[in-house]
């Protein structure tokens, strides 16, 4: 998928040096440390050498500190944990399983579908990603999803048949400090606002066609069909 947004601004931040610490050690039985402080000039280059003082010995202390609480926030709610949470996996890559219910998003096409760009509302859906990757899949009713409930092919293109999304050139980028709201609004800001181009696999998603579908649902702000959804012989359980 091709990002419609600018999203250069998701690169990261730009760092700039401002000061460098050197360790210095004794050689002998009896070893001791001293930390020299320097400033660095708007080249990158240390300047104004001096010991390490207990001010900027807190400061850095704090710093450490503050990055330490980041990596430990990642996937902590900003409150009362979302009600369409269904499960969180708080490992390193960190795992989200969570479903949206039938909602009118705005959604994007490549000019070869002859689809025009425009609000459609789409079906119920289950949701399912790390920090790299995302699964998505259809629902039946907007009632909150339990391990027995039935999954079906998601009606968009560019998803796999396994319920994988192909980003193509979308740039990925979440934070290791992202919330848990902050995680999921990303994904479907990803998802949505990228531009669909094309079916994956050998069958389409739907019972009929895709493209005819989109372009009248976008045409007419019909609420989405569920009857044209199939079922991928799979229920929530498969993706604990």
């Amino acid at each position: 998928m091709n990002n419609t947004n600018d999203i250069t601004t998701s690169f990261g931040t730009l760092y700039h040096p401002k000061s460098a610490l050197v360790f210095y050690e004794t050689k002998g039985a009896n070893t001791d440390i001293y930390v020299e402080y320097f400033d660095m000039d708007k080249n990158g280059n240390p300047i104004n050498a001096h010991p390490l003082t207990q001010r900027e010995a807190n400061v850095l202390a704090r710093a450490l500190q503050t990055e330490k609480d980041k990596d430990k926030a990642f996937l902590k709610s900003n409150g009362i944990f979302p009600t369409n949470i269904l499960h969180i996996n708080p490992s390193e890559k960190g795992t989200v399983l969570w479903y949206t219910k039938a909602q009118r998003r705005h959604l994007y096409f490549v000019d070869s579908l002859d689809i025009p760009n425009g609000l459609a509302y789409v079906p119920p859906m289950i949701w399912y990603a790390n920090k790299n990757s995302l699964s998505v899949f259809a629902l039946a009713s907007d009632r909150r999803p339990t391990e027995k409930t039935s999954l079906y092919f998601t009606p968009f293109f560019n998803i796999y048949e396994d319920g994988k999304v192909c980003m193509g050139s979308v740039n990925i980028n979440i934070e290791n400090s992202a919330s848990v709201e902050e995680f999921i609004q990303a994904w479907e800001d990803y998802f949505f606002n990228s531009y669909f181009s094309h079916l994956l696999g050998r069958n389409s998603p739907i019972k009929g066609n895709c493209v005819k579908l989109w372009k009248d649902l976008i045409q007419t702000g019909k609420p989405f069909p569920k009857e044209v959804l199939k079922k991928n012989n799979k229920t929530l359980k498969n993706l604990l």
